[in-house]
């Protein structure tokens, strides 16, 4: 009890307290201000009434020491610059606060996850990670492993091994292969990324392995440097190629790099789809727009986000149990651009 409360002569209301307003056991209050299913819809519906009437707001510290858990989550994503992190980090915190989690933000950028990174999971005492985008280094997940802090990679696949849940990059890169095939087009390029990560290893190669069933093969290949940027130069340098050197379709391995490929295009001349169809991945609501209406693979992000929480989750409960990699189907949105 805190001195206010002592001066006041109230006492903070709590798990006990509310089991007792109740008249059920403290263990069915906590599953059910958790939402857990096997409570009754009229259980939890009398329990959050009470709880918010009573003014109870959990004690995190006393869970944490009970349980051994504080609720905190660290979430690592990509640059700042690509639109794709920015949503994943609106559907994590959605979904952390449906689960009761909260979410630390340790890391934004292009490059690895280094020691120190892994080292400040550890001084926040994270329950877990979901790592996006930056790649983990084997030092880093040493450290992580013998602090018994769960990872799981998030459309990443971890080169050495871990757990991860990512889109069929491989399979979805072979789709967008097989439409621009079906729309007549016969002379391919790639805009790739300057990280070689799995996911851009696996869309280049699904694309590339598709085509070369169909007995073609790519041509060019240009590096978009994994933004916008990158991608509006390689279409200005596309653009400047002679009309017989330049392939009718291009696949940019992501919505943000397709986006500045085809502004790149149509400032130096050239029509899309007309002239050249572009293609890209992973379901940006802004690709949808009017001036884009892009093509692409729309990634599964809120099944993706909700089954690594799940991973993370089980892993906190059974240390014991083996990695894995949940690999889930992408949609193909067939628009205007290729």
């Amino acid at each position: 009890m805190s001195r206010s409360d002592e001066e006041g002569g109230t006492r903070r209301p709590t798990v006990v307290t509310l089991s007792k307003l109740a008249g059920v056991a403290p263990s069915t209050v906590t599953r059910a201000l958790r939402g857990d299913s096997r409570i009754s819809k009229k259980t939890r519906d009398r329990i959050l009434a009470l709880a918010k009437g009573a003014g109870y707001t959990p004690n995190i510290m006393a869970r944490t020491l009970s349980s051994g858990r504080n609720g905190l989550y660290g979430l690592v994503l990509g640059p700042q610059d690509n639109p794709f992190y920015a949503h994943i980090l609106y559907e994590a915190t959605a979904q952390a606060e449906d689960l009761g989690f909260r979410l630390l933000i340790i890391h934004a950028g292009p490059g690895p996850i280094e020691e120190s990174t892994a080292q400040a999971l550890l001084n926040y005492q994270v329950n877990g990670c979901l790592i996006s985008s930056a790649m983990l280094s084997s030092q880093a997940g040493r450290i992580c492993e013998e602090n018994r802090v769960p990872l799981v990679m998030v459309n990443r696949v971890a080169y050495q091994q871990g757990c991860a849940v990512t889109c069929d990059n491989r399979g979805g890169g072979a789709e967008l292969a097989r439409h621009l095939l079906s729309r007549g087009r016969r002379s391919f390029g790639i805009i790739r990324t300057s990280n070689f990560s799995s996911t851009a290893r696996d869309r280049e190669e699904g694309f590339a392995g598709a085509l070369a069933e169909a007995g073609l093969e790519v041509m060019l290949r240009y590096d978009g440097k994994s933004n916008y940027d990158g991608g509006f130069a390689a279409g200005e340098e596309i653009a400047r190629l002679p009309d017989s050197q330049r392939p009718d379709a291009f696949f940019a391995l992501s919505d943000i790099m397709a986006m500045g490929l085809m502004d790149g295009l149509r400032l130096n001349g050239l029509r899309v789809p007309e002239d050249v169809a572009v293609v890209g991945f992973d379901g940006l609501p802004q690709a949808a727009r009017r001036i884009y209406d892009l093509t692409t693979i729309e990634q599964p992000l809120t099944l993706m986000l909700r089954r690594a929480f799940q991973m993370v989750e089980a892993r906190m409960e059974d240390r014991s149990l083996p990695e894995e990699v949940v690999t889930l189907r992408g949609r193909l949105i067939a628009r205007a651009s290729g």
